[in-house]
């Protein structure tokens, strides 16, 4: 992890968060474009580049040290973090999917937001979603509720589970 604010990086044994940056749109959009990648997220798939874009733009623009670029062997694969604290969220390219690429990214995560940004994660997963549930499950979340009808995303309405994850020695 770097000092800089502007500048922020987590380094892992295979992968490196930091911040993004203009010439992350490509591969963002292959990502944010795809509907299976989409499916359980907060927006339908972008329909354009545009759409990405702005998206890209208000992640740049956004409040530091809460939001990172994943990257492999130097290639964009997705995104992780909180963009309004204390709550996560994690997009991978499919490609990706079941390498333990997002287990690696969110524990990495997990050590950083606690060494100073919080004192407890939550996260708003769609019930439907196993494997991310699975994969809170694994890095130490737990259940805090259920909501019916949360999110309306292209013209489905969604449920949440939502869970929380405490800083050791704090709850």
């Amino acid at each position: 992890m770097s000092s800089s604010v502007a500048r922020l990086e987590i380094q892992t044994a295979r992968l490196r968060l930091r911040t993004a940056v203009e010439s992350d749109l490509a591969a963002m959009h292959a990502i944010m474009s795809d509907p299976q990648a989409m499916r359980y997220w907060s927006s339908p798939p972008h329909p354009d580049l545009q759409t990405t874009a702005e998206w890209l733009d208000s992640m740049i623009a956004g409040p530091s040290g809460g939001d990172f670029i994943v990257e492999l062997d130097g290639c964009c694969i997705g995104k992780l973090g909180c963009w309004r604290w204390p709550e996560v969220g994690y997009l991978l390219s499919r490609d990706c999917w079941g390498k333990g690429y997002a287990t690696e990214g969110l524990m990495a995560f997990i050590a950083y937001a606690f060494a100073g940004f919080t004192d407890h994660l939550t996260a708003d997963v769609d019930p439907r979603n196993e494997a991310s549930l699975r994969l809170l499950a694994r890095a130490g979340f737990r259940v805090s509720g259920y909501g019916a009808k949360t999110w309306h995303v292209a013209d489905e309405w969604c449920d949440s589970v939502y869970l929380r994850l405490d800083k050791p020695g704090t709850s």
